[in-house]
């Protein structure tokens, strides 16, 4: 069983939904982002989405655009996440992390070097946003074959025909985009979001996990009343991008978890 898997299993026996963060590696520096990503855990995350910057990141809002570009500029590289990973693995052996970008960078590296250090440094599933069901020899099947969980996106606009190709090779967690455009745009709504997670949780067996649009405590705890948890970013990166001190940004994160643990 992998960690994301057990993870939603001690979920499920404790009656809790998830919560799910996500932060830009390297944002604003190397130092910071692991300060923030150590103290994940204890703030209630249960699962950690660490974004890998990259150059052209289409699917992102202003907000993680910036983020990659402010990580970037510091000097962030995919080797120094794969780093981040290695060194929150000394002192936390639990909480699943998943990657999250690009394939770029992962191209450049080479798909078997990258899979191998990727499992070597701890990291239990990722999210590529620019690799179609279509491309799944690429990388999605050898991920899993390297015991990687590899994490689709479903939307809004993914119908009856589309949702069994989406959701065919998926583990780990099926990622619902609560709305369409890019990140940190509108506000989820939960009568809306409702009937699209029952259809995608029936067609993959899935945990599904909705983001995009939620910004607040009370939106988290409405969102995962209807779904199996939230993943809360924009909002999040929103704070780091203010220069607000690490505890100040794991403060807030504890609100968005409290709300979501709630539900």
């Amino acid at each position: 069983m992998t960690r994301i898997a057990a993870r939603f299993e001690d979920l499920k026996a404790e009656g809790k939904k998830a919560f799910i963060a996500y932060i830009m590696a390297g944002d604003p520096d190397l130092e910071t982002s692991f300060e923030i990503m150590r103290g994940l855990p204890e703030a209630g995350v249960d699962i950690i989405e660490l974004g890998v910057p990259f150059t052209d990141p289409m699917a992102d809002g202003p907000t993680i655009q910036l983020a990659g570009q402010r990580a970037l500029e510091s000097g962030q590289t995919l080797q120094k996440t794969l780093q981040m990973v290695r060194r929150f693995r000394e002192s936390d052996t639990s909480t699943p992390v998943v990657l999250m970008g690009y394939y770029n960078p992962i191209y450049n590296r080479g798909v078997d070097r990258f899979l191998a250090d990727a499992q070597e440094a701890g990291v239990d599933g990722l999210i590529v946003v620019d690799l179609p069901p279509e491309e799944d020899m690429e990388l999605c099947l050898p991920a899993r074959a390297a015991g990687l969980d590899f994490i689709r996106l479903a939307t809004p606009t993914t119908d009856e025909a589309r949702l069994p190709v989406v959701v065919r090779n998926t583990s780990g967690f099926v990622y619902y985009v609560s709305i369409t455009g890019i990140t940190g745009s509108a506000e989820a709504q939960p009568q809306v979001v409702a009937p699209d997670v029952a259809r995608i949780k029936s067609a993959s067996g899935l945990p599904v996990i909705v983001g995009f649009g939620i910004k607040t405590p009370e939106s988290a705890q409405a969102i995962a009343r209807v779904a199996d948890g939230a993943v809360v970013g924009s909002a999040i990166v929103h704070e780091i991008a203010q220069g607000k001190p690490a505890a100040d940004v794991l403060r807030f994160v504890k609100n968005l978890a409290d709300g979501a643990h709630l539900a």
